[in-house]
């Protein structure tokens, strides 16, 4: 069953999901500071590591993706006849979220582990290769944002291989947009001058 009223909600409770900041929350909790006025000011898991912080920086990459794969897991169960678009609207919408959260004047992450989430939610082979290619290349490279854009690049062509389709769409348009909000790092990348993971910042 697929209907335009459904696929619109299934849209917005990923998208609620999506917006929460687990990032600012954390931090804000645990007296690290208001994450937006440190480092990069982004409000996703690497920042949060440029508070010192290893494990808030953990809980914030696990929520994070939770909050993708709930949004996910939500749809099927709350619509578990509909049309796999309505579960891909979930993820979607999540994703979406994420990068632009309305509470925060719709200045978000880059979505990197929201979109590991959403892929382990809708096939959980996918999600693995999407995370093994992002430790993979974060484990040569050491460099957080290729290592999130890489697996964002490689996942859509997993998902076609893997005969998902529809999934490969979303992903090919995940992947866009997470280029996008890359483009500063890739510029810095091109220019030799994007800090590694643990780099001590001069």
């Amino acid at each position: 069953m697929f209907d335009q009223p459904t696929l619109w909600l299934s849209a917005m409770l990923g998208y609620f999901l999506g917006a929460i900041p687990f990032g600012i929350i954390l931090t804000r909790m645990t007296g690290a500071g208001d994450l937006r006025s440190i480092g990069s000011g982004n409000i996703g898991a690497t920042n949060v590591l440029r508070t010192g912080r290893k494990g808030l920086a953990a809980a914030t990459l696990l929520l994070d993706m939770l909050k993708g794969t709930m949004a996910v897991l939500l749809a099927r169960m709350i619509w578990p006849e509909a049309d796999i678009n309505i579960t891909l609207a979930a993820g979607a919408g999540a994703f979406i979220g994420h990068c632009y959260p309305v509470w925060l004047k719709f200045d978000g992450g880059k979505g990197v582990a929201t979109l590991l989430g959403v892929c382990l939610g809708l096939d959980w082979p996918l999600g693995l290769i999407f995370a093994l290619v992002w430790l993979g290349t974060l484990a040569i490279s050491r460099y957080s944002s290729l290592s999130g854009i890489m697996a964002a690049l490689i996942t859509p062509l997993a998902a076609y291989l893997l005969g998902l389709t529809n999934v490969a769409l979303l992903l090919i348009a995940c992947a866009v947009l997470l280029m996008w909000k890359h483009m500063p790092n890739i510029q810095r990348l091109i220019a030799g001058e994007e800090p590694k993971v643990g780099a001590v910042k001069k």
